[in-house]
């Protein structure tokens, strides 16, 4: 029994032992932040980050948040392809909030069109994409932030295309047969 017990005992205790080093990073050389250091020209320890670092837990691209890009036609075109690709599926492709999670018990999210988003900045857009709003959780990881400005300004061009009157639209007038515009010149 005791030829048994004394190496079951005497291992374990053996390997505990070398467990009990202290080589954790207490024990190393370092640099106080606010102490000189020789080892730099300009003698301070605390270094600049390199430009173009980006802070933890920040996006790269945060700052194209900052200036909204100039609207153009290629800007609404990419907007109205990831408005389609993202937006769609709760706010519907006019934007009138009767998209397919609707027909399956989800509830509306408000519609582009109501008086209180109409008179929104795209800031507000982009905002709302950025960090989410109500059950629209936030879609800062999924969405570019210049691709947040070009939904944002396909939002607005939709809001635009609703209600729009035909004297509004210019040269619409002028494209639309009388017939169908009895509101039209003669």
């Amino acid at each position: 029994m005791t030829g048994r017990l004394l190496p079951s005992i005497l291992l374990p205790s053996l390997l505990l032992l070398t467990a009990c080093d202290d080589l954790s990073m207490t024990q190393q050389k370092r640099y106080d932040v606010y102490r000189r250091a020789d080892l730099w020209a300009d003698g301070a320890e605390a270094r600049t980050p390199p430009e173009g670092t980006v802070q933890q837990g920040a996006l790269a691209d945060d700052a194209a948040l900052d200036d909204p890009p100039a609207v153009d036609a290629a800007l609404l075109q990419r907007g109205r392809e990831r408005y389609e690709a993202i937006c769609t599926p709760c706010h519907g492709l006019t934007g009138h909030g009767d998209g397919m999670i609707v027909a399956r018990g989800f509830p509306n999210p408000p519609s582009y069109h109501e008086d209180r988003l109409r008179a929104a900045p795209a800031r507000y857009f982009v905002d709302v994409i950025t960090n989410g709003y109500g059950v629209m959780y936030r879609y800062a990881n999924r969405v570019a932030p210049r691709d947040r400005w070009a939904i944002a300004a396909y939002i607005r061009a939709l809001q635009l295309s609703q209600g729009a009157r035909v004297a509004e639209v210019p040269g619409l007038a002028d494209a639309i047969p009388a017939e169908a515009n009895p509101g039209a010149r003669p």
